[in-house]
């Protein structure tokens, strides 16, 4: 039997939490579907999952553990009223009100959940450089976080792969912990902002390999080195470093909407007038639309938005009846 809900979360990253906790609040009793513990791409409490001591979160002067401080979100939310679903959404259909969401089977009659509204918080993904032995080692060397990651390399040779801010802002944080690290670039120039390339070329401890490619991940169970492909005269060579990051963008989780909501040209939700997407009532908050900021307080206080977006609407649908 399919169960109604007047609120529906999508996600639970900061911002889907955040949004449950003020949905519950304004006695909702939201429903969030918070993903899968063994998905890459959206699992329960998103990106702080993977992510050690999170320093920049207002409130925690002497920082606090990333899965810590989602563990509070999902407690806090819980104590008023939420309730969550450990499994990941499989479809969805947004064609007409009450939105219909399945869960498992997407292929099945009847949805899962209907809802009156939804909050879609399902975050966005690190892309990967597809190579052999990344996956194998990654947790064994190969990372995508330079704060969860950076202390296991002190005095030790790593690598950075990417050419935007990023990147830049991932090698000048291991320079507090690593003897060199080496930024390995495409092409021959970056695209960081001129500010954050001025910082890492003054840096001593970072060096650039340009024109440069990553073709493979080397070392048993952890990395010891990179063989890496000159893009110009195709020769290719091994650099011994203990430690690969990866920081060549991300990928938003909206392949569940496509074809259903507006999305910018780099695939994230589109929102107009705060969190309101180009269907009525159905709401997007998080990294899942914010290609700009991705911070867990930014994510946070777009999650704010969208549940105070959600209850206005449902009262205006209310009044309206």
């Amino acid at each position: 039997m399919t169960e109604s809900r007047q609120v529906v979360i999508i996600g639970s990253g900061p911002a889907g939490l955040t949004a449950a906790i003020y949905a519950a609040r304004a006695q909702l009793a939201p429903l969030v579907i918070e993903g899968e513990p063994s998905s890459t791409s959206d699992q329960p409490g998103g990106q702080l999952m993977l992510t050690t001591d999170v320093e920049n979160y207002p409130g925690f002067v002497s920082g606090i553990m990333g899965p810590e401080l989602m563990s509070a979100f999902r407690e806090q939310a819980a104590r008023f009223g939420a309730d969550y679903v450990t499994a990941k959404a499989s479809r969805v259909d947004l064609s007409r009100r009450p939105f219909s969401v399945w869960v498992g089977d997407p292929d099945a009659e009847e949805p899962t959940y209907s809802a009156e509204s939804l909050i879609i918080s399902t975050g966005a993904q690190s892309l990967m450089l597809n190579v052999p032995n990344e996956e194998r080692l990654v947790g064994y060397g190969v990372s995508t976080c330079a704060t969860c990651d950076g202390f296991f390399f002190r005095q030790r040779d790593i690598a950075v792969v990417g050419g935007g801010d990023s990147a830049l802002e991932e090698a000048l944080f291991l320079t507090r912990f690593a003897d060199k690290v080496t930024v390995i670039h495409r092409r021959g120039e970056l695209r960081a902002s001129k500010v954050m390339q001025q910082r890492a070329f003054k840096n001593d401890k970072i060096e650039f390999l340009w024109n440069t490619s990553v073709v493979d991940v080397l070392g048993d169970t952890t990395v010891s080195g990179l063989r890496v492909r000159d893009n110009q005269s195709e020769e290719e060579s091994d650099l011994k470093v203990a430690g690969l990051f990866v920081a060549i963008g991300h990928e938003p989780n909206t392949s569940l909407f496509k074809g259903q909501l507006e999305m910018e040209e780099n695939g994230y939700l589109r929102t107009f007038d705060g969190t309101r997407t180009n269907v009525d009532g159905v709401f997007a908050c998080g990294d899942v639309q914010d290609h700009r900021y991705r911070q867990a307080v930014t994510a946070a206080g777009s999650g704010c938005m969208a549940a105070l977006d959600a209850e206005r609407w449902l009262e205006d649908q209310a009044a309206a009846r």
